[in-house]
């Protein structure tokens, strides 16, 4: 069904810089049937797993990390930047292409050995995804599935940075 949902994602060009094509997820979401199908997708990839917990970091992943989590009747964890949540958290900082952020947990969101599947909205290099991957697992939960409505494949993500976890996207784009 990944073919069906393609129609809802946009192609800017030039943006953020001139030589990039954006894939914009906002698309699935300008459409009620754009954005059931890619929850429907999500939640199939789901099948058979044990799943205690969403998180997500923000933003685009709460949009789909929240309505994934009512769906399953599940918590949803937001994962988030400095400052942002209000009760004790831990961070972890990760490489961007020029520079660096961090991200922030509750340091109670996570119980041992619980389930949690992490979702956010694309994966290109992979660090915010291993950044709050880690997250998780400081607290000692088990992070069995990341999934991502969109993968752009040239990064290589998915074999490298990520390659000890279970990915799902559901649209794949070759190249940067």
């Amino acid at each position: 069904m990944a073919h069906k949902l393609e129609k809802y994602i946009k192609s800017i060009p030039d943006f953020p810089i001139k030589g990039i094509l954006f894939r914009d997820v906002t698309g699935i979401l300008d459409s009620s049937e754009g954005f059931q199908l890619a929850l429907d997708e999500l939640q199939n990839a789901l099948k058979g797993v044990e799943v205690n917990k969403i998180a997500a970091p923000e933003s685009r992943g709460f949009i789909f990390g929240a309505a994934l989590a009512d769906r399953l009747k599940v918590p949803f964890i937001p994962i988030r930047k400095p400052g942002k949540l209000p009760r004790e958290t831990i961070s972890q900082s990760y490489a961007l292409e020029y520079g660096e952020a961090t991200l922030h947990i509750h340091s109670d969101a996570v119980e041992k050995g619980e389930k949690i599947v992490l979702i956010d909205d694309l994966l290109a290099t992979g660090g915010t995804a291993l950044a709050a991957a880690k997250l998780i697992e400081r607290l000692n939960g088990d992070v069995v599935k990341i999934l991502f409505p969109i993968e752009l494949e040239g990064f290589d993500a998915r074999n490298s940075i990520l390659a000890k976890y279970d990915v799902v996207s559901l649209v794949k784009y070759p190249g940067k």
